[in-house]
């Protein structure tokens, strides 16, 4: 079986932790050459997201001095998820395995060894998986312990505390471009593709410098994409939603009804609250009905890029990895 390994990072304001990324993905890299577990052509794959500190320049750097670093640029800053897409795309054209991971390696790396037995023993999909969530705060592992509770609930296909540090085969990599989402969620995207899968399970470590590219309006908002790219179950829910306030408004309407007839009710005020409720719940009944097909137009009709790239620092004559 080939064994060509790239690894996929992609990079936003990196600059403080990208050399010694790079060091530590490099001791790990020839450890498994030594090995024969990966070949020598492997490769180390930054994906710059439009950062605007010194990060490209940094990958430049290492791209001159050693082989086994590559750069992609993208045009512009287009989000984690599509700079992560950008740089599995590319790297497929080499690579028999793809293993994405962030650049601040909270992810540990010695669980790559583990992938890559997986890998060559048949896997075409290997999730990294978290065993606990001790380095994140209270609030942060609390709310996304409930995020991947609701995206299950709501129908997602989502594999439980994992991000995207993931080993990819090439044809399973080749699966997910047949995908043409616009709105990527590639952690309830890449379970979708199906093949032989696997896990191995790791403890996450606190970064070791710079800062978090994910701070909490951030997280909501990727929260959001997730589900509104995942499902159209919140819609439904609106739906039922207008059921359940048109029938309260008959409840209401006949409750008034009786109450004028008792005499205990101030003269035009059942019209004006059956009227409330029941315009109320045909207005969402009609939103939901509406959105239901907009929803589906709305995750069928984009066409738009996902990504531009800029430039593509490739392999160069060095024997020196």
């Amino acid at each position: 079986m080939n064994n060509i390994l790239y690894v996929v990072i992609p990079c936003f304001n990196e600059e403080e932790v990208l050399l010694e990324t790079a060091k530590r993905l490099r001791i790990k890299f020839l450890g498994l050459m030594k090995k024969n577990k990966i070949s020598i052509k492997s490769r180390v794959l930054f994906v710059d997201d439009g950062s605007t500190d010194k990060t490209y320049e940094l990958i430049t750097k290492l791209h001159s001095e050693k082989t086994i670093f590559l750069g992609l640029k993208l045009s512009r800053n287009r989000g984690h998820q599509n700079a992560l897409l950008a740089g599995l795309l590319k790297a497929r054209d080499n690579a028999d395995m793809i293993i994405s991971i962030d650049a601040d390696l909270q992810d540990d790396i010695n669980a790559i060894d583990e992938m890559v037995d997986k890998y060559l023993e048949g896997c075409d999909i290997v999730y990294g998986v978290r065993n606990k969530r001790k380095t994140d705060s209270f609030f942060k592992r609390t709310t996304a312990q409930l995020f991947y509770k609701l995206l299950n609930r709501l129908g997602a296909n989502t594999v439980y505390n994992h991000a995207d540090y993931r080993l990819m085969s090439k044809r399973a990599v080749d699966a997910l471009s047949e995908f043409k989402e616009v709105n990527l969620f590639l952690r309830g995207i890449v379970p979708m593709i199906g093949f032989r899968t696997d896990y191995v399970y790791y403890d996450r470590t606190t970064r070791f410098a710079g800062k978090s590219k994910y701070p909490l309006n951030k997280m909501i908002a990727f929260a959001l994409e997730g589900i509104t790219s995942l499902s159209t179950k919140p819609i439904k829910m609106i739906s039922l939603l207008g059921f359940g306030i048109f029938g309260i408004s008959i409840i209401m309407f006949i409750y008034s009804i009786i109450q004028f007839l008792l005499g205990n009710t101030v003269i035009g005020w059942p019209s004006v609250i059956v009227s409330v409720w029941a315009i109320g719940g045909l207005m969402l009944l009609s939103i939901g009905v509406i959105g239901e097909y907009i929803g589906k137009i709305y995750l069928e009709t984009k066409s738009r890029p996902l990504y531009i790239v800029d430039e593509f620092l490739d392999n160069h004559p060095k024997n020196e990895h």
